[in-house]
């Protein structure tokens, strides 16, 4: 449970209908199989003990009391296992049968839960049977104990590091309007189960699947769903055991159709608990009729099967990822469009290098214009070579000016840079960051000058990576009237420019952006060695891969330094060495914190994703703020 991580099974067993011994032997089994996997909480499905169509047997006598004495024997039997574990079975109070979860701990029963919401419509008539259970927990006996029995009980672990809240309900209950769970989460449960005997009709899989996955990132919580399975009477319906477990939003396991087994998943307490202390329209209850039982497991050290993905802000599905470039493109353009409406422009510039960041605002801006009908020859696109630039870079800017028909302008600013050096009493020779930002300015200067000459406005090509890391030269690349990159990480660029080069109609147009693509990423501000680059960014300042993965994890999930490069050895094992990844990390973490000062005054710009470092939105960040903290953690690990 370190790190937030606990570890959750969700198994459906092999059942006989109404023979409890051997279904409480089945599900032995499969709480030590859950246990050596390293599950601490397990899921069982609704009425397992039993069979939930067991029908009018459960006006038996025998069947209820046999179910308790089942129940007990798997309680029993986990005296030595530290995992929260949920069974359900038919419990009987006050002369009344109910629908019930069974929450054991350590060889103890220590609370039921009953079903809330009892369906008797179509192929359900539990009516017959049960009785809705009561909200506000009651002190019942069972096994000899005094324990609360309600739906209004929460299971929290009070284990220093690994505290976590979980709460149940079953079946027809996360299906009415307003669940049980809703007020579980609103009253502090991160983690809801949910005891199921769904059965399978066409259509119904993928319905439950889009519901339950949509709950649990309404409530922002963590979902693990166990339905009956093979086993249960197939008189009249059929049960295909669709155990899920899903984590704000996000399924991340789920069962093969038709086919009992138990389905693992690792659930993030600490990333549910980072988004709701984020949302702040996700209000706390302080429900008085609630009932917590606190148990204790111990601290470990969880296993992670599911690894985290490599490019947070990328897509793997290639479908879903030309569907996301296609939305961020339209996010861009459309940002831009309203600019241009709102000041009545028909003319914008953009500095054009050839390299990755100002082909993608040139493209932008070329849809926003084509949006708003006006010709592209109202796009100024300005090459600035100076010392650094390259055959390569200035011809590719050159040809995709050209073949997105926009207005192409050449300033050569050597001269300009020179005579600046001249007056600040700059030597040529020294090639220290005044050498190099002198250009990055001078760049600026052109652009808004001729925007002012055309009456136009700059668009910005920085992107949001660049602005984390602060790679920018103040008022330099820095400034500009309109960012349209500025919410775009360096991961995502490259693949919206491919996206763009795959599915443009014009062949000269796609040709160029391939050789962009393939042209390492620099600021060109040093003179090159032979005709080629001499300055590639991330040879100065890391990856963008892991630059992006750890400003993801940083800024969504409020996650810390060590949980960061856990994450990250596990996503990029293989790819870079710890000792790699620890040193990127370290850097990450000073220039983000010195760099405040860059991001505190950033023109606007279009937010495209979940991350994003806009001053007057997602940011508040103080730009004299210390990195103290952060940075004493990285050194110790």
């Amino acid at each position: 449970m370190r790190d937030g991580f606990i570890k959750i099974a969700v198994a459906t067993c092999d059942i006989r209908v109404a023979d409890t011994e051997f279904n409480a032997g089945k599900i032995k089994e499969a709480v030590s199989e859950a246990y050596e996997n390293g599950a601490k909480v397990i899921v069982f499905p609704e009425m397992c003990i039993t069979g939930y169509t067991v029908s009018d047997l459960l006006l038996q006598e025998k069947l209820i009391k046999s179910a308790c004495e089942g129940v007990l024997r798997v309680a029993s039997f986990t005296k030595k296992t530290d995992a929260l574990i949920f069974v359900g079975f038919p419990f009987e109070y006050g002369s009344k049968l109910y629908n019930a979860a069974a929450v054991i701990f350590k060889g103890r029963v220590i609370a039921i839960i009953p079903k809330r919401n009892i369906p008797n419509y179509n192929e359900f008539y539990e009516a017959r049977h049960f009785t809705p259970g009561p909200e506000k927990p009651v002190i019942v006996g069972f096994g000899g104990e005094k324990i609360p029995f309600g739906t209004k009980i929460l299971i929290r672990n009070i284990t220093d590091g690994g505290e976590f809240t979980a709460a149940a309900e079953i079946c027809e209950d996360v299906w009415v309007p307003c669940p049980p769970s809703v007020s579980h989460a609103m009253n502090g449960a991160e983690l809801i189960v949910n005891l199921s005997a769904s059965n399978e009709l066409i259509g119904k899989k993928e319905y439950r699947r889009l519901m339950i996955s949509a709950l649990s990132g309404r409530l922002m919580a963590g979902y693990a769903y166990s339905s009956a399975g093979e086993g249960e009477s197939t008189g009249d319906v059929v049960f295909g055991g669709d155990d899920i477990i899903a984590e704000n939003g996000r399924i991340i396991a789920e069962a093969e159709p038709f086919k009992n087994g138990i389905v693992y998943g690792e659930i993030d307490i600490q990333k549910i608990r980072t988004e709701r202390r984020r949302v702040n329209t996700f209000n706390v209850l302080h429900d008085e009729d609630y009932e917590t039982v606190d148990i204790a497991l111990p601290l470990e050290e969880t296993e992670l099967a599911r690894i985290p993905d490599r490019f947070p802000f990328v897509p793997d599905n290639e479908e879903q990822r030309s569907e996301r470039c296609n939305e961020v493109l339209n996010i861009q353009a459309m940002g831009l469009k309203q600019r241009l409406k709102h000041i009545g422009a028909k003319t914008a510039v953009v500095g054009i290098s050839g390299g990755l960041d100002s082909t993608l605002a040139l493209l932008v801006t070329v849809r926003a214009f084509d949006s708003l009908g006006l010709k592209r020859s109202g796009i100024k696109a300005v090459t600035m070579p100076c010392f650094g630039t390259t055959d390569r870079t200035y011809n590719n800017a050159v040809s995709l000016i050209k073949a997105l028909k926009c207005d192409f302008k050449e300033v050569d600013i050597k001269k300009s840079v020179l005579q600046h050096f001249e007056d600040i009493g700059q030597d040529y020779g020294k090639k220290d960051v005044t050498f190099e930002n002198a250009q990055a300015r001078e760049r600026t200067q052109v652009l808004m000058d001729i925007a002012n000459m055309v009456s136009g406005i700059v668009v910005g090509t920085g992107d949001l990576s660049e602005l984390a890391l602060g790679w920018a030269t103040y008022n330099g690349d820095h400034m500009s009237m309109y960012s349209v990159n500025a919410g775009v990480p360096k991961t995502l660029v490259r693949h919206l420019v491919r996206f763009t080069a795959d599915t443009a109609k014009n062949k000269s147009l796609s040709k160029v952006l391939l050789d962009i693509l393939d042209t390492p990423v620099s600021p060109e501000l040093l003179p090159p060695k032979e005709g080629v680059i001499s300055q590639e960014t991330e040879d100065l300042v890391g990856p963008y891969e892991l630059h992006d993965y750890f400003l993801y994890h940083m800024l969504r999930f409020g996650f810390p330094p060590k949980k960061i490069l856990r994450l990250a050895n596990l996503t990029f094992d293989g790819i870079y060495d710890k000792e790699t990844i620890l040193k990127w990390l370290k850097v990450f973490y000073r220039r983000f914190f010195s760099q405040q000062f860059k991001r505190s005054c950033l023109p606007e710009g279009p937010k495209v994703g979940t991350v994003a470092v806009s001053p007057r939105g997602d940011l508040r960040m103080p730009s004299d703020a210390s990195g103290e903290i952060w940075l004493k953690e990285i050194s110790a690990l």
